[in-house]
């Protein structure tokens, strides 16, 4: 049997991930701001290194996420677009007597 792709799924993961991108941008922002900061005060030390490792993870994070999200917004483009039904019945009118 052919494997089959849940369109349902596939939307709400790339909601998900456009979510939670900021979360990531901002990390790599906070991150490259201490190592820039602890690099200009303590060159070299330790909490400089935590730092750009931080960073590089967060960056990592940010670029990953952002592949995935192009990635399925490209791979759902083909697809044909299928809209919800309405959710209740339209009322039958009856001319008045």
């Amino acid at each position: 049997m052919t494997p089959k792709n849940d369109h349902g799924e596939s939307v709400r993961a790339v909601r998900q991930l456009r979510n939670v991108r900021p979360v990531y941008a901002g990390g790599a922002a906070l991150w490259a701001t201490s190592a820039a900061w602890t690099g200009w005060e303590d060159p070299g030390s330790r909490q400089m290194w935590v730092s750009v490792v931080f960073l590089v993870v967060f960056t990592g994070l940010l670029s990953v996420t952002s592949l995935w999200v192009r990635r399925e917004q490209s791979a759902g483009a083909g697809g044909p677009v299928h809209h919800a039904a309405p959710r209740r019945t339209a009322a039958r009118r009856q001319a008045s007597a």
